[in-house]
């Protein structure tokens, strides 16, 4: 899979610390690592015409060309859910997937891993949950965020620790699984058209892989579930017809999920 292009520095002022999360993304993706030498971001960008991504104390930032804003790992979305679901409301995912305790489950776009938190916290220690991304580098730093993100939740850090991220493409990866070896198979496409997000979501359709729904992708999806395929789409997406997908109608939201049970 061709990956872009990416240089690795620092923080600006570099210490011990960011020297060896630099090793460990170089390790992990064979980038190779650029001296800041006080050096802005920008200036590195255009330099050396590449991506940057910083080791900084705190987190990795990505920093891709023509980017607003760098793509950082935040759980976002998913600690407010996590809290809405200890007060005993449902979360929608979970309404739509059908999803139970013991439940394999494999995200085909991980990205940020909002919903596999919210998926890895319903299945419990009892179950799997795994998130495919096809993004080398947002991969490495959801893996990162997840094993290392500081939170005073235990729901949130538990359910970030039992994540398995692999680094691949869905379609070629479903195409290694066995048949009915999932529970449920879960396709978030990354919405064709912008709806009101967080930025760093903005900056994760900046940075990540952009995949339209297709036949065959649909097609491998349901030969590799046992019991469903959950895909979620803004409301006015030609998905749900074009794959007969059973739509969830939720009037208060412009999401929407669809459903193929077997």
């Amino acid at each position: 899979m061709h990956e872009r292009m990416t240089i690795i520095t620092t923080a600006g002022r570099p210490d011990e610390l960011s020297d060896e999360l630099a090793q460990k993304a170089h390790r992990a993706l064979g980038f190779p690592i650029v001296p800041r030498n006080k050096r802005s971001v920008q200036r590195l960008q255009k330099e050396y015409g590449k991506d940057v991504l910083v080791a900084g104390k705190e987190r990795y930032e990505l920093f891709r060309i023509g980017m607003e804003k760098p793509f950082f790992f935040h759980p976002n979305s998913a600690a407010f859910r996590l809290k809405r679901v200890q007060q005993g409301e449902t979360d929608p995912l979970i309404e739509a997937s059908g999803l139970k305790i013991g439940d394999h489950f494999l995200d085909c776009t991980l990205g940020l891993a909002s919903d596999s938190i919210i998926a890895a916290n319903h299945i419990g220690k009892s179950g799997r949950c795994m998130g495919l991304e096809a993004d080398a580098t947002v991969a490495f730093l959801t893996q990162v965020g997840l094993q290392t993100f500081a939170t005073d939740s235990s729901m949130l850090s538990e359910a970030m620790a039992a994540i398995e991220v692999m680094h691949m493409e869905a379609v070629e990866f479903l195409k290694t699984q066995k048949t009915a070896s999932w529970d449920v198979v879960y396709i978030d496409p990354m919405f064709s058209s912008p709806i009101e997000e967080s930025s760093n979501f903005s900056a994760l359709r900046q940075a990540g892989v952009h995949k339209t729904l297709t036949e065959e992708w649909v097609r491998e999806a349901l030969r590799v579930c046992k019991r469903s395929v959950v895909v979620k789409e803004r409301y006015d997406s030609v998905v749900f017809d074009q794959f007969a997908f059973k739509r969830t109608i939720r009037p208060s939201s412009k999401i929407h999920f669809g459903t193929i049970t077997k």
